[in-house]
């Protein structure tokens, strides 16, 4: 990431302390490249090398229109949790065949969203959300695929609020046999749902294959189980995605796909084997693994607070709200002065938001050269819920988001401004009218 030939810190091709010019800070830069690449990785050492696959990306991670278009042209289908998510891809045209639709409280409105457009599949979470999916589907006289999320009562071992196969997950239906054999025979029984198979996902930033294999044992003699009682065959299984990357140096090195997903094919396949029964459509949903390391975030420094004998902290113009990983799960990682990209770390600071909280903190112990206010900073690893979790936490606009290939940046989100912020609020009359002011003027800088 460093070049001899240039002071300034370069990003595939981009100088970013030139992109903060342009767009202006707090700013996302994401690389078209970079995530072509691992798209690139999972068609060539996973779709093309095993047949009867798919892979969904998982867009909670990362969603933007220009993200679905970048995915479609990949011949990746998408995963997506919500209403929003869902009506970004209708708006970006990306096919609804490919779409896969998770979440553990779907609403009316969503659901009716995704079968009025007659997405690929439902994966169910609970029985309340199969009654509502199979009265949706006979008002509109469809019929609606679907897969049931199950908790195969296995713990991943990242932080508990990324953990989700666990016994005591607020996701998915629980392995009790009255349970699980009950939703399967109803929507055996149903005329307007058709049961494909079976989704897991253990949780994220997994660095082998192990808890997945587990899980599949679960998952087939489940699958063994229901053809002996019920008759049921299983086409398809989706085992979710979480595959870790490294933020720090103290992380795993990220693998590629195939580290991932050899294992768990031939664990699919024994496991079927040893139960006599055929293996099933394999699909993968990885997210972050496809965008967190195609995206930085450019910073300018703003206050210099020396504590002797205790720490300096360096303040930047955002924080919490445009990366709120470090507060809701201690998330680490690196950066550095990309003004100052080839000079010698010689002091250490600890990076601090602007929002009015102790804990906004996004780097603590950095090291960095000589630094002063105006230098720019570039964290490194932040495509991946960083946009998709900011906030206007403290009234402050979010940033805009710049997507660069072969050398080129253009906007794909616009920067919003103080009346971004306002739009949707209304003063009732009784409490007066409101001041009516220019954006610019409100942005104006005193000399």
């Amino acid at each position: 990431m460093r070049s001899e030939e240039y002071t300034n810190f370069i990003f595939d091709n981009c100088d970013t302390v030139e992109l903060a010019k342009t767009f202006g800070t707090p700013l996302y830069v994401m690389s078209e490249d970079r995530i072509k690449s691992k798209c690139r990785d999972i068609r060539e050492n996973f779709l093309n090398k095993y047949p009867n696959t798919r892979a969904a990306y998982a867009s909670k991670a990362f969603t933007t229109m220009a993200m679905c278009k970048i995915i479609e042209r990949e011949g990746l289908g998408l995963d997506v949790v919500s209403g929003g998510e869902l009506y970004t891809a209708i708006r970006a045209d990306f096919p609804m065949e490919r779409i896969i639709f998770h979440g553990n409280n779907k609403s009316y409105e969503e659901i009716a969203l995704g079968v009025t457009h007659d997405i690929g599949r439902f994966v169910v979470d609970n029985i309340y959300e199969l009654e509502l999916l199979e009265e949706i589907a006979a008002e509109q006289n469809k019929k609606v695929k679907i897969l049931f999320r199950i908790t195969p009562g296995v713990e991943g071992s990242a932080h508990k609020y990324i953990n989700t196969g666990q016994e005591d997950s607020k996701f998915g239906i629980p392995l009790d046999e009255k349970i699980i054999e009950y939703v399967v025979k109803k929507a055996m029984d149903s005329s307007n749902i058709i049961l494909k198979g079976f989704h897991f996902h253990i949780g994220s930033q997994l660095f082998d294959s192990n808890l997945n294999i587990l899980a599949i044992n679960v998952t087939v003699n489940l699958m063994k189980s229901l053809k002996e009682k019920f008759g049921f065959i299983t086409e398809e299984l989706n085992i979710g995605g979480g595959f870790g990357i490294r933020y720090t140096d103290e992380d795993d090195e990220t693998k590629p796909i195939s580290f991932h997903t050899d294992p768990v094919m031939q664990a699919v396949k024994d496991e079927c084997a040893g139960a006599g029964l055929d293996m099933p459509i394999i699909i993968i949903e990885p997210g972050r693994w496809i965008v967190g390391e195609a995206g930085i975030t450019l910073y300018t420094l703003g206050a210099i607070k020396e504590i002797p004998n205790v720490r300096t902290y360096i303040s930047v113009d955002g924080g919490l709200p445009d990366n709120p990983r470090p507060a809701l799960y201690e998330a680490k990682y690196e950066a550095i002065v990309a003004n100052k990209a080839n000079e010698k770390p010689e002091k250490v600071v600890t990076i601090a938001g602007k929002c009015c909280e102790s804990g906004d903190i996004l780097i603590w112990d950095l090291k960095v050269p000589q630094i002063e206010s105006g230098d720019i900073l570039a964290v490194f690893n932040t495509g991946a819920y960083n946009y998709s979790m900011s906030s206007n936490y403290n009234r402050l606009p979010r940033p805009a988001v710049v997507l660069i290939n072969e050398g080129n940046a253009e906007l794909i989100v616009e920067r919003e401004n103080y009346d971004h912020l306002l739009e949707r609020e209304i003063v009732p009359s009784r409490l007066g009218k409101a001041q009516s002011i220019s954006c610019d003027v409100a942005l104006t800088r005193l000399e």
